[in-house]
Protein backbone atom coordinates (compact mmCIF):
# COMPACT_ATOMS: atom_id res chain seq x y z
CA UNK A 1 0.00 0.00 0.00
CA UNK A 2 1.07 3.64 -0.41
CA UNK A 3 3.39 4.91 2.32
CA UNK A 4 1.27 8.07 2.54
CA UNK A 5 -1.85 6.05 3.34
CA UNK A 6 0.03 3.82 5.81
CA UNK A 7 1.32 6.85 7.69
CA UNK A 8 -2.13 8.44 7.81
CA UNK A 9 -3.64 5.26 9.24
CA UNK A 10 -0.84 4.95 11.80
CA UNK A 11 -1.40 8.49 13.05
CA UNK A 12 -5.17 8.08 12.93
CA UNK A 13 -4.78 5.20 15.39
CA UNK A 14 -2.44 7.19 17.63
CA UNK A 15 -4.61 10.30 17.71
CA UNK A 16 -7.81 8.35 18.32
CA UNK A 17 -6.25 6.56 21.30
CA UNK A 18 -4.76 9.83 22.56
CA UNK A 19 -8.14 11.59 22.48
CA UNK A 20 -9.82 8.82 24.46
CA UNK A 21 -6.99 8.53 27.01
CA UNK A 22 -6.77 12.29 27.54
CA UNK A 23 -10.53 12.61 28.03
CA UNK A 24 -10.51 9.76 30.56
CA UNK A 25 -7.54 11.20 32.47
CA UNK A 26 -9.23 14.57 32.84
CA UNK A 27 -12.56 13.02 33.81
CA UNK A 28 -11.10 10.59 36.38
CA UNK A 29 -8.81 13.13 38.01
CA UNK A 30 -11.60 15.72 38.27
CA UNK A 31 -13.69 13.19 40.20
CA UNK A 32 -10.70 12.25 42.37
CA UNK A 33 -10.70 15.75 43.89
CA UNK A 34 -13.92 14.88 45.71
CA UNK A 35 -12.05 12.23 47.76
CA UNK A 36 -8.93 14.21 48.64
CA UNK A 37 -8.23 17.22 50.86
CA UNK A 38 -7.99 20.64 49.22
CA UNK A 39 -4.21 20.64 49.78
CA UNK A 40 -3.87 17.86 47.18
CA UNK A 41 -5.52 19.86 44.37
CA UNK A 42 -2.29 21.34 43.05
CA UNK A 43 -0.70 17.90 42.72
CA UNK A 44 -3.66 16.49 40.80
CA UNK A 45 -3.81 19.29 38.26
CA UNK A 46 -0.06 19.40 37.83
CA UNK A 47 0.03 15.62 37.32
CA UNK A 48 -2.19 15.98 34.23
CA UNK A 49 0.33 18.35 32.70
CA UNK A 50 3.17 15.97 33.58
CA UNK A 51 1.41 13.00 31.97
CA UNK A 52 0.88 14.95 28.75
CA UNK A 53 4.58 15.93 28.72
CA UNK A 54 3.68 19.61 28.31
CA UNK A 55 5.23 21.08 31.47
CA UNK A 56 7.33 23.74 29.74
CA UNK A 57 4.59 24.89 27.35
CA UNK A 58 2.04 25.11 30.16
CA UNK A 59 4.33 27.04 32.51
CA UNK A 60 5.18 29.54 29.78
CA UNK A 61 1.51 30.24 29.13
CA UNK A 62 -0.15 29.85 32.54
CA UNK A 63 2.35 29.46 35.38
CA UNK A 64 0.33 28.03 38.30
CA UNK A 65 -1.51 24.74 37.67
CA UNK A 66 -5.11 25.29 38.78
CA UNK A 67 -8.37 23.78 37.56
CA UNK A 68 -9.36 26.50 35.10
CA UNK A 69 -5.92 26.85 33.50
CA UNK A 70 -5.27 23.10 33.19
CA UNK A 71 -8.69 22.19 31.83
CA UNK A 72 -8.53 24.95 29.21
CA UNK A 73 -4.97 23.96 28.24
CA UNK A 74 -5.92 20.28 27.84
CA UNK A 75 -9.36 20.75 26.31
CA UNK A 76 -9.51 23.82 24.13
CA UNK A 77 -6.15 25.62 23.88
CA UNK A 78 -5.37 25.74 20.15
CA UNK A 79 -1.80 26.80 20.95
CA UNK A 80 -1.26 23.45 22.71
CA UNK A 81 -0.56 20.78 20.04
CA UNK A 82 -1.73 18.06 22.44
CA UNK A 83 -5.05 19.66 23.39
CA UNK A 84 -8.18 17.65 22.74
CA UNK A 85 -9.51 20.09 20.18
CA UNK A 86 -6.26 19.84 18.17
CA UNK A 87 -6.12 16.05 18.57
CA UNK A 88 -9.67 15.65 17.25
CA UNK A 89 -8.84 17.98 14.35
CA UNK A 90 -5.91 15.72 13.43
CA UNK A 91 -8.19 12.65 13.61
CA UNK A 92 -10.55 14.43 11.21
CA UNK A 93 -7.69 15.43 8.86
CA UNK A 94 -6.36 11.88 8.68
CA UNK A 95 -9.86 10.52 8.06
CA UNK A 96 -10.57 13.10 5.34
CA UNK A 97 -7.49 12.07 3.34
CA UNK A 98 -8.07 8.30 3.68
CA UNK A 99 -11.82 8.11 3.14
CA UNK A 100 -11.43 5.72 0.23
CA UNK A 101 -10.21 2.93 2.53
CA UNK A 102 -12.27 3.78 5.61
CA UNK A 103 -15.76 2.38 6.26
CA UNK A 104 -18.34 5.10 5.60
CA UNK A 105 -19.56 4.76 9.21
CA UNK A 106 -16.13 5.88 10.45
CA UNK A 107 -16.05 8.97 8.22
CA UNK A 108 -19.55 9.97 9.34
CA UNK A 109 -18.70 9.35 13.00
CA UNK A 110 -15.52 11.45 12.83
CA UNK A 111 -17.29 14.33 11.08
CA UNK A 112 -19.94 14.34 13.78
CA UNK A 113 -17.22 14.09 16.47
CA UNK A 114 -15.28 17.05 15.06
CA UNK A 115 -18.35 19.27 14.77
CA UNK A 116 -19.37 18.38 18.33
CA UNK A 117 -15.94 19.27 19.70
CA UNK A 118 -15.77 22.61 17.85
CA UNK A 119 -19.23 23.52 19.14
CA UNK A 120 -18.90 22.59 22.81
CA UNK A 121 -15.23 22.80 23.81
CA UNK A 122 -14.97 26.31 25.22
CA UNK A 123 -12.77 28.08 27.71
CA UNK A 124 -15.17 28.30 30.64
CA UNK A 125 -17.16 25.14 31.32
CA UNK A 126 -18.82 24.11 34.56
CA UNK A 127 -17.49 20.87 36.03
CA UNK A 128 -20.74 18.99 35.41
CA UNK A 129 -20.93 20.20 31.81
CA UNK A 130 -17.27 19.35 31.26
CA UNK A 131 -17.77 15.82 32.56
CA UNK A 132 -20.72 15.25 30.22
CA UNK A 133 -18.64 16.40 27.24
CA UNK A 134 -15.74 14.15 28.25
CA UNK A 135 -18.12 11.18 28.53
CA UNK A 136 -19.45 11.95 25.05
CA UNK A 137 -15.93 12.17 23.67
CA UNK A 138 -14.96 8.79 25.11
CA UNK A 139 -18.14 7.27 23.65
CA UNK A 140 -17.30 8.72 20.23
CA UNK A 141 -13.85 7.10 20.39
CA UNK A 142 -15.28 3.74 21.51
CA UNK A 143 -17.87 3.76 18.73
CA UNK A 144 -15.22 4.59 16.14
CA UNK A 145 -13.02 1.74 17.36
CA UNK A 146 -16.02 -0.58 17.14
CA UNK A 147 -16.81 0.49 13.57
CA UNK A 148 -13.20 -0.19 12.55
CA UNK A 149 -13.18 -3.61 14.22
CA UNK A 150 -16.49 -4.72 12.72
CA UNK A 151 -16.59 -3.00 9.34
CA UNK A 152 -13.01 -2.65 8.06
CA UNK A 153 -10.98 -5.40 6.41
CA UNK A 154 -8.16 -6.43 8.72
CA UNK A 155 -5.47 -5.86 6.11
CA UNK A 156 -2.41 -3.63 6.03
CA UNK A 157 -4.29 -0.36 6.58
CA UNK A 158 -6.02 -1.75 9.66
CA UNK A 159 -2.72 -3.13 10.99
CA UNK A 160 -1.05 0.26 10.74
CA UNK A 161 -3.99 1.75 12.64
CA UNK A 162 -3.63 -0.88 15.37
CA UNK A 163 0.13 -0.33 15.58
CA UNK A 164 -0.43 3.38 16.20
CA UNK A 165 -3.20 2.71 18.72
CA UNK A 166 -1.23 0.20 20.79
CA UNK A 167 1.99 2.20 20.76
CA UNK A 168 0.10 5.25 22.01
CA UNK A 169 -1.74 3.12 24.58
CA UNK A 170 1.47 1.63 26.00
CA UNK A 171 3.04 5.09 26.18
CA UNK A 172 0.04 6.54 28.02
CA UNK A 173 -0.03 3.66 30.51
CA UNK A 174 3.66 4.14 31.36
CA UNK A 175 3.19 7.91 31.71
CA UNK A 176 0.21 7.46 34.03
CA UNK A 177 2.03 4.91 36.18
CA UNK A 178 5.18 7.03 36.33
CA UNK A 179 3.43 10.25 37.34
CA UNK A 180 1.32 8.33 39.86
CA UNK A 181 4.50 7.07 41.53
CA UNK A 182 6.04 10.54 41.65
CA UNK A 183 2.86 12.06 43.09
CA UNK A 184 2.66 9.43 45.81
CA UNK A 185 6.26 10.15 46.81
CA UNK A 186 5.40 13.86 47.06
CA UNK A 187 2.23 13.13 49.05
CA UNK A 188 4.22 11.15 51.63
CA UNK A 189 6.53 14.11 52.17
CA UNK A 190 3.54 16.41 52.62
CA UNK A 191 1.71 14.20 55.12
CA UNK A 192 -0.83 12.68 52.71
CA UNK A 193 0.33 9.07 53.05
CA UNK A 194 -3.11 8.00 54.31
CA UNK A 195 -4.46 8.58 50.80
CA UNK A 196 -2.10 6.11 49.10
CA UNK A 197 -4.88 3.59 48.48
CA UNK A 198 -7.11 6.20 46.84
CA UNK A 199 -4.24 7.42 44.67
CA UNK A 200 -3.36 3.94 43.41
CA UNK A 201 -7.04 3.33 42.68
CA UNK A 202 -6.97 6.53 40.64
CA UNK A 203 -3.95 5.30 38.65
CA UNK A 204 -5.98 2.21 37.75
CA UNK A 205 -9.09 4.19 36.86
CA UNK A 206 -7.01 6.56 34.71
CA UNK A 207 -6.35 3.64 32.35
CA UNK A 208 -9.79 2.04 32.90
CA UNK A 209 -8.17 -0.87 34.74
CA UNK A 210 -9.75 -0.89 38.21
CA UNK A 211 -12.38 -3.61 37.67
CA UNK A 212 -10.05 -5.91 35.75
CA UNK A 213 -7.35 -5.43 38.38
CA UNK A 214 -9.75 -6.44 41.17
CA UNK A 215 -10.61 -9.63 39.30
CA UNK A 216 -6.94 -10.61 39.34
CA UNK A 217 -5.85 -9.19 42.71
CA UNK A 218 -8.28 -9.78 45.57
CA UNK A 219 -6.65 -7.86 48.43
CA UNK A 220 -6.18 -4.14 49.10
CA UNK A 221 -4.91 -2.01 46.19
CA UNK A 222 -1.14 -1.68 46.59
CA UNK A 223 1.47 0.03 44.46
CA UNK A 224 3.59 -3.06 43.82
CA UNK A 225 0.56 -5.00 42.58
CA UNK A 226 -0.70 -2.11 40.45
CA UNK A 227 2.68 -1.62 38.76
CA UNK A 228 3.01 -5.37 38.12
CA UNK A 229 -0.49 -5.55 36.64
CA UNK A 230 -0.08 -2.53 34.35
CA UNK A 231 3.32 -3.66 33.13
CA UNK A 232 3.02 -7.44 32.86
CA UNK A 233 -0.61 -8.55 32.50
CA UNK A 234 -0.99 -10.20 29.09
CA UNK A 235 -4.79 -10.10 28.92
CA UNK A 236 -5.72 -6.54 29.92
CA UNK A 237 -5.64 -4.43 26.70
CA UNK A 238 -3.99 -1.37 28.28
CA UNK A 239 -1.25 -3.25 30.11
CA UNK A 240 2.14 -2.69 28.46
CA UNK A 241 2.75 -6.40 27.91
CA UNK A 242 -0.59 -6.82 26.13
CA UNK A 243 0.03 -3.74 23.95
CA UNK A 244 3.43 -5.11 22.92
CA UNK A 245 1.90 -8.49 22.07
CA UNK A 246 -0.65 -6.77 19.79
CA UNK A 247 2.14 -4.69 18.22
CA UNK A 248 4.06 -7.90 17.57
CA UNK A 249 1.05 -9.54 15.88
CA UNK A 250 0.36 -6.53 13.65
CA UNK A 251 3.98 -5.92 12.65
CA UNK A 252 4.43 -9.60 11.72
CA UNK A 253 1.74 -9.18 9.06
CA UNK A 254 3.63 -6.36 7.30
CA UNK A 255 6.55 -6.61 4.84
CA UNK A 256 10.13 -5.61 5.74
CA UNK A 257 9.36 -5.99 9.44
CA UNK A 258 12.74 -7.30 10.72
CA UNK A 259 14.01 -4.24 12.60
CA UNK A 260 10.79 -3.12 14.34
CA UNK A 261 9.89 -6.72 15.17
CA UNK A 262 13.30 -7.36 16.72
CA UNK A 263 12.97 -4.27 18.90
CA UNK A 264 9.43 -5.15 20.02
CA UNK A 265 10.46 -8.73 20.85
CA UNK A 266 13.36 -7.48 22.97
CA UNK A 267 10.99 -5.16 24.84
CA UNK A 268 8.56 -8.02 25.47
CA UNK A 269 11.34 -10.15 26.89
CA UNK A 270 12.50 -7.35 29.19
CA UNK A 271 8.98 -6.74 30.56
CA UNK A 272 8.40 -10.46 31.14
CA UNK A 273 11.64 -10.92 33.10
CA UNK A 274 11.20 -8.12 35.65
CA UNK A 275 10.37 -8.76 39.30
CA UNK A 276 7.61 -6.17 39.92
CA UNK A 277 7.99 -6.20 43.73
CA UNK A 278 11.74 -5.68 43.67
CA UNK A 279 11.36 -3.07 40.90
CA UNK A 280 8.71 -1.16 42.85
CA UNK A 281 10.90 -0.79 45.92
CA UNK A 282 14.08 0.06 44.00
CA UNK A 283 13.90 2.01 40.74
CA UNK A 284 10.44 1.86 39.16
CA UNK A 285 10.76 5.46 37.97
CA UNK A 286 14.07 4.77 36.24
CA UNK A 287 12.71 1.62 34.62
CA UNK A 288 9.68 3.46 33.25
CA UNK A 289 11.87 6.26 31.90
CA UNK A 290 13.90 3.72 29.95
CA UNK A 291 10.72 1.97 28.81
CA UNK A 292 9.38 5.23 27.40
CA UNK A 293 12.66 5.73 25.52
CA UNK A 294 12.31 2.20 24.11
CA UNK A 295 8.72 2.86 23.03
CA UNK A 296 9.87 6.03 21.27
CA UNK A 297 12.51 3.89 19.54
CA UNK A 298 9.76 1.54 18.30
CA UNK A 299 8.04 4.56 16.75
CA UNK A 300 11.32 5.52 15.07
CA UNK A 301 11.72 2.00 13.72
CA UNK A 302 8.19 2.03 12.32
CA UNK A 303 8.72 5.44 10.71
CA UNK A 304 12.11 4.54 9.26
CA UNK A 305 10.88 1.22 7.92
CA UNK A 306 7.63 2.26 6.27
CA UNK A 307 7.48 6.07 6.11
CA UNK A 308 11.12 7.08 5.42
CA UNK A 309 10.45 7.88 1.76
CA UNK A 310 7.85 10.47 2.82
CA UNK A 311 10.37 12.20 5.11
CA UNK A 312 12.83 12.37 2.20
CA UNK A 313 10.17 13.88 -0.07
CA UNK A 314 9.30 16.53 2.51
CA UNK A 315 12.95 17.38 3.05
CA UNK A 316 13.40 17.92 -0.70
CA UNK A 317 10.42 20.21 -1.07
Amino acid sequence: MLARVAEKMYWFGRYLERAESTARLLDVNSNLLLDLPVTANKYIWHSLIQISGSDAAFLNRHGEADEQAVTHFILADRANPGSLINTVRMIWENTRTTREIMPSEVSEQINEFYLYVKKYLKKNLSRSRRNRILDDMMNFCHQTTGFLLANMSHGQAYNFCRIGCNLERADMTTRTLDVGCLNLYTHKKDGLKTYDNIMWMNVLRSVSAYQMYRQHVQHRVKGKDVSGFLLQDEQFPRAVSCCLAELNRCVKKLPKNDRPLRHITRLQRGIKEIDPIRLFYNDLHGFIDQLQIDLAAVHEQVANTWFACLAEQRAGE
